[in-house]
């Protein structure tokens, strides 16, 4: 049966790849032929998808004398969730400016769409260009069509693993960098990684898009010694929300680097709103829970 395309979109997580493991069930199980056609391992995320981190490694970026970690705002990414015998997938592709047109063709021929094309960051060297993708069909398909696509970058092939045994340490005042933005984080490969939902369900095309799927606004801190940290991500937001979101962060110090749509045919409509910063980790925390203040957001857990 032939894959039905339909539009729907993906965000950014640029930047953010959070990840949070989960007992291999039967659900887990029943994505294994989709692994072996992406030939990357993915994670099962809440709200029943599967997604899979695909971290620009090779990639050696740098921005206002920051080294930019993959995690930061260098991650590519696909999930998928399944709609009976068929899934939608959709994805963020953090390519180089010579990997965009063969990208885009390869994906257009597979039946993938792109939903946006646009910059995540500003002044950075190399140049860096996010590619955010959605199609329907297929899951083995979807995944075969995305690996010939990624076959024609220079994303790194998945690292080896082992089980982590203890918590990941890392050069940042955890507690309360958590305290002041109101919300648990997760450390994910020496990034201190915020996941926090809107309260509105979010529909593409008519079809519901889980957090885990990108409407979830992505906070993330990379340390650079001394207490401070540089700090990406982007908000997800309601056009009301646009301003006095952009107010409460210049007005801590946190710079906005872009604005835009990720996906096409949501419902409510919602614009994604990127940053940077390089101060104190504390201090900018404070900042972006002012900013979260300003959104539908799920409330803190935190206090």
């Amino acid at each position: 049966m032939k894959s039905q395309i339909v539009s729907f979109a993906a965000s950014c997580l640029l930047a953010c790849n959070c990840t949070f493991a989960q007992p291999q069930d039967d659900s887990t199980a029943s994505w294994k032929p989709v692994e072996a056609a992406l030939g990357r391992s993915g994670q099962m995320q809440p709200g029943e998808v599967y997604k899979f981190a695909l971290p620009r490694r090779d990639m050696k970026v740098v921005k206002d004398g920051v080294t930019v970690a993959p995690g930061l705002a260098l991650g590519s990414w696909v999930a998928f969730k399944k709609m009976g015998n068929e899934a939608m997938v959709m994805g963020d592709l953090v390519l180089t400016e010579e990997e965009i047109e063969p990208v885009m063709l390869k994906l257009q021929q597979q039946g993938i769409e792109q939903t946006s094309i646009h910059n995540h960051l500003l002044g950075e060297s190399p140049r860096v260009i996010y590619m955010h993708i959605a199609g329907h069909g297929d899951p083995v398909v979807l995944a075969r069509s995305l690996a010939a696509a990624i076959a024609l970058t220079k994303t790194p092939a998945p690292a080896a693993t082992t089980p982590a045994t203890t918590p990941q340490a890392i050069d940042l005042q955890t507690p309360q960098v958590e305290q002041a933005i109101g919300y648990s984080g997760k450390v994910n490969g020496g990034i201190l990684q915020f996941s926090v939902p809107r309260v509105e369900k979010i529909t593409d095309s008519g079809m519901e898009v889980p957090p885990a799927m990108g409407t979830a606004t992505a906070i993330n801190f990379q340390p650079t010694g001394q207490g401070k940290a540089a700090i990406s991500g982007d908000f997800v937001l309601l056009a009301k929300e646009v301003n006095p979101v952009i107010r409460a962060l210049r007005t801590h110090g946190i710079e906005v680097e872009a604005m835009h749509n990720h996906m096409l045919f949501d419902q409510p409509h919602l614009y994604f709103m990127h940053f940077w910063a390089n101060d104190d980790a504390v201090k900018l925390a404070q900042g972006l829970r002012a900013a979260l203040d300003e959104t539908n957001s799920q409330k803190p857990q935190v206090k």
